[in-house]
């Protein structure tokens, strides 16, 4: 009877500890609800417009795809985080982060860059174009219906940073051949290995043209 005592003693602390802390967790995010109400989608998307105040933000005005944005930005922030993650421009995508992939890339004044290398405060006062300037689902272009018709695509996380080096590309050679479209896209990188297929739809367009 004293050792089963002892061992309800024992695990009675226990229990209480663990009930303590469940309950302080509990009304923390209690409080927290209460103190700020679901968080919606509606809410979230406005939210993301309010932009806290930022120490060292500075006014900052792009023209991306035709349009004027004029936003509060930290000298730091990237061009490739403006478009994501202030005007929803998602097209142009976040994957090494270091310039040496091509998923970023973007037009500066009809020339491709990578948009994680470049500042946003240095991109004022150029023509910035994203694939969604090149052309829609409902409105592709000649060069987005040729990816589709070829197939030129495995997961697709690369394919707007390829169609829009290969616009460039073909801008300044209408009449590109297979070897120069595969040096003009020596920047990007396809992790599903597509490239023969994506410099097929690039060589259909420059034939058309």
């Amino acid at each position: 009877m004293a050792e089963k005592k002892g061992k309800r003693k024992r695990l009675s602390r226990r229990q209480f500890i663990k009930g303590a802390g469940t309950a302080i967790a509990a009304a923390g995010v209690g409080g927290a609800i209460l103190a700020n109400g679901p968080r919606t989608e509606t809410r979230a998307k406005e939210e993301k417009k309010r932009t806290p105040a930022q120490a060292g933000a500075v006014d900052v005005t792009l023209k991306v795809n035709g349009e004027t944005h004029r936003l509060s930005l930290q000298p730091r922030v990237t061009l490739l985080d403006a478009l994501r993650d202030r005007l929803e421009l998602t097209g142009a995508k976040r994957i090494c982060d270091r310039g040496t992939c091509g998923g970023c890339t973007v037009l500066m004044d009809g020339k491709p860059i990578y948009a994680c290398l470049a500042l946003a405060v240095d991109a004022q006062g150029g023509e910035i174009t994203t694939v969604e300037g090149l052309g829609t689902p409902d409105a592709m272009s000649r060069l987005q219906k040729e990816f589709v018709e070829h197939d030129a695509l495995m997961c697709g996380f690369c394919t707007p940073g390829f169609v829009v080096t290969v616009h460039a590309a073909l801008k300044q050679n209408p009449n590109a051949s297979m070897n120069e479209i595969r040096e003009a896209c020596r920047g990007n990188i396809c992790r599903c290995g597509t490239f023969n297929r994506v410099f097929e739809a690039a060589y259909a367009t420059a034939k058309q043209m």
